[in-house]
């Protein structure tokens, strides 16, 4: 089809709009990632945009060597896996159940589901009960609260209800009760929103910091993000600092070629690079299972 002068122009516009939308929202990860790999001291002079000025790995080296960051992050793993394979599970069943027209009650259910997204008892309330399940200052806190999404099971409802009834029927007539019908059958036909949903309650659980701060005292549970965050508070504290003593924080600046901000940014990047590298495994699959919810209803 020829394109017309018209169609060319409002093409090159929007290949215009598109290219500085995505340079907006790259270049802040770009800045964090040139000034991780700058000089401390020089950064503090200002004027670090597209390059390093100073090159270094020695905010890296710090970062790495540092044992609270490597075992949140290997609390962060460990926390993502397990909670985004123990998710989806609930999270699917309870979805699998609701298609069921026999189930009893089946709408007063779904109507409580519902009302916990848009009503919640509130942070008191929440942390009376996290205290009084046991679940302080415990590994299991950051997954068994958030267990079941109700947005996701909505999803997951809505594309179990468009799978063939014919499908369970046959698989009913083979000998296969509910629970084999739900993991032969009906699981290895989600595979599109398993992925794509597995994605989002993944990008949560690794980037959800709020929680380990207000019911976890103890450093060793921390996750990798909420030790980036009081590393980012501790950046704030310093420069607030050095606004009332110069003269103190250029000593300190002169002391090492390592400050609070470059390693607050080294610290952002070995967080933020580990579930950016997931998507690509997933991205044959995330299109098609994130319209899922706007197919069929």
């Amino acid at each position: 089809m020829k394109l017309t002068f018209g169609d060319k122009m409002l093409q090159f516009w929007i290949y215009l709009f598109l290219t500085l939308l995505a340079f907006v929202t790259f270049y802040p990860f770009w800045n964090a990632g040139v000034i991780s790999l700058n000089d401390g001291k020089d950064t503090m002079l200002g004027g670090i945009t597209f390059w390093p000025r100073e090159f270094t790995l020695e905010n890296y080296k710090i970062v790495l060597q540092d044992e609270r960051i490597l075992n949140g992050f290997v609390i962060s793993v460990s926390r993502t896996l397990l909670g985004t394979l123990l998710s989806i599970f609930a999270t699917s069943l309870l979805a699998y159940g609701m298609t069921k027209r026999e189930l009893m009650g089946r709408k007063y259910y779904m109507i409580m589901c519902v009302f916990t997204m848009y009503f919640s008892g509130g942070l008191i309330p929440t942390y009376l009960l996290i205290r009084e399940l046991g679940l302080m200052d415990t590994f299991w806190v950051m997954i068994l609260p958030g267990l079941v999404s109700v947005w996701n099971m909505i999803i997951f409802r809505t594309f179990f209800a468009g799978l063939p009834a014919g499908l369970e029927e046959s698989a009913k007539m083979d000998g296969c009760g509910p629970w084999k019908t739900y993991f032969f059958i009906v699981l290895p036909l989600s595979g599109p929103v398993i992925a794509t949903l597995s994605l989002f309650t993944a990008v949560a659980h690794w980037n959800e910091w709020f929680i380990p701060s207000i019911y976890i005292n103890n450093e060793n549970l921390l996750p990798v993000q909420t030790i980036l965050r009081n590393t980012l508070n501790a950046n704030i504290m310093t420069e607030q600092m050095s606004k009332l003593d110069p003269q103190a924080a250029a000593r300190m600046a002169g002391a090492s070629n390592v400050t609070t901000k470059s390693l607050s940014m080294a610290t952002m990047m070995v967080a933020t690079l580990p579930i950016i590298m997931v998507y690509p495994f997933l991205q044959r699959f995330f299109v098609k299972g994130v319209l899922v919810g706007s197919l069929k209803e």
